[in-house]
């Protein structure tokens, strides 16, 4: 906590003094409401240098779990973790084990027949770090800021936390409210918190995910794995003349923790303004976030939440067709009790980096047309080890997407998973992100950080 206020108040010293010295005021502020004024507040220390970019593990995302809990816990919330949130390991790149954590919150419904039933509230804590590059033979250091990834979506779930505690007459279910750590890391987090640390899954009845929520030019959607009952509640709040109403969408925008709900057979709502140019580079920065919009979906949200406490419970309902579950014929990689592992490493980061970044090339045809993305690729590894059934469950461009099939396909041998001492079929699903990058000075491309010759 005292490290937390001793870098809000440098923070805030040296602001003023780049104001005063080199800045023109700027009074744009002055009219801001006061939600504004506190959503930009939590951003600017979520997404701040200081911060580091919240790797998973990292200094800087167990700064922004203190952070979490102590707005949590001002704005009058009932913690159900530490101050600091609760730990669990995650392997590192090198092997060793990082300490990513939870942050967790609850306010109890109103409704005797219904209070110990759950709706959860999450959202992501981490982003991607920092890393290092050259530039005419100089290091330089580049910081991921992840201002709209995930830096608003969790200042969105702050807010939400206050306006729920400040109205908790009117919710007849009770609320709990998480901050996950370790997202990027295959959903460590939300899998943690469901898998460990929350004994009664079986009593949540909705999950409202907020994730990348303050582009709001690119578009405000809300994807429920079309569910119909979770669709017709949030098509009845159009009624209501919110400010904003999101658009419905039947493919999923981006993969995030509400996948770890639905494993569970639990409804989930992703709340997103979708993809946007900076996602994933130095260029996520405050400076990119529509305010004004983010207030909207806000009120949206926390109508939605509110709805959702006193509705009846929504069935599930998995459609095939717009999101890829987990094959019925194989062990999900989170619920082995030996993990399958890639030359000694448990961590799919290490697959990432010593495999498929090492040998994949951009196709000259996405590359002419600028193509670039993530695509969402599902396989399974067998008994023996061998990667099998690869497919794309969410594409980019066919070009892309036969790339990331044709690496992942060519993958070596695995240490295949294991259930109580049984080899067992393992189903994973990774990212294969394709991203250009115009290379100072020298010119071309780059492929993720790799010069493309």
């Amino acid at each position: 906590m005292k490290k937390i206020l001793a870098s809000l108040t440098l923070a805030l010293c040296l602001g003023l003094s780049a104001t005063a010295q080199f800045r023109t005021p700027d009074y744009s502020d002055l009219y801001d409401s006061e939600t504004v004024r506190a959503l930009k507040e939590h951003v600017s220390y979520i997404a701040s240098a200081q911060t580091e970019g919240r790797l998973a593990g990292s200094e800087g995302e167990a700064m922004t779990a203190e952070y979490v809990g102590t707005v949590l816990k001002s704005y009058g919330l009932e913690l159900i973790t530490p101050l600091a949130g609760e730990t669990f390991g995650i392997l590192g790149e090198a092997g060793d084990t990082l300490l990513s954590r939870n942050v967790a919150a609850f306010i109890q419904g109103t409704d005797s027949a219904l209070n110990d039933r759950y709706i959860v509230v999450g959202a992501r804590m981490d982003n991607l770090g920092i890393d290092t590059y050259t530039v005419d033979g100089e290091p330089r250091r580049r910081i991921y800021y992840g201002a709209n990834g995930n830096a608003s979506g969790l200042a969105l779930f702050l807010e939400l936390a206050r306006m729920l505690r400040t109205n908790r007459l009117n919710l007849r279910r009770s609320v709990l409210l998480v901050a996950f750590g370790a997202s990027t890391r295959t959903l460590a987090g939300s899998w943690y918190f469901l898998n460990r640390s929350f004994s009664d899954t079986d009593r949540i009845d909705a999950m409202v995910n907020l994730d990348m929520l303050g582009t709001a030019s690119h578009g405000f959607y809300a994807y429920t794995s079309s569910n119909a009952d979770m669709n017709m509640i949030l098509t009845a709040l159009q009624g209501e003349l919110l400010p904003i109403v999101p658009e419905l969408t039947s493919t999923e925008p981006y993969p995030s923790d509400h996948r770890a709900f639905y494993d569970k057979e639990i409804p989930s709502v992703l709340f997103t303004t979708g993809r946007y140019p900076e996602h994933g580079t130095e260029k996520d920065t405050p400076s990119i976030l529509d305010y004004a919009s983010m207030e909207k979906e806000l009120e949206y949200i926390y109508s939605c939440t509110v709805a959702l406490t006193g509705a009846p419970k929504p069935a599930f309902s998995p459609d095939a067709t717009s999101r890829t579950p987990v094959r019925e014929d194989a062990v999900a990689f989170h619920d082995c009790d030996y993990k399958p592992s890639f030359l000694g490493s448990q961590d799919p980061s290490t697959f990432m980096q010593k495999w498929v970044y090492a040998y994949l090339k951009y196709p000259k045809e996405a590359l002419e047309a600028g193509n670039q993305g993530r695509v969402v690729v599902d396989f399974i590894i067998d008994e023996e080890g061998n990667v099998r059934d690869v497919r794309v469950a969410r594409g980019v461009s066919p070009a892309l997407d036969e790339e990331a099939v044709r690496v992942i396909s060519a993958s070596p041998k695995w240490k295949p998973g294991r259930v109580r001492g049984k080899k067992v079929r393992t189903a994973m699903t990774l990212t294969v992100e394709f991203r250009l990058e115009k290379k100072e000075k020298s010119g071309g491309f780059g492929i993720n950080g790799i010069r493309i010759k």
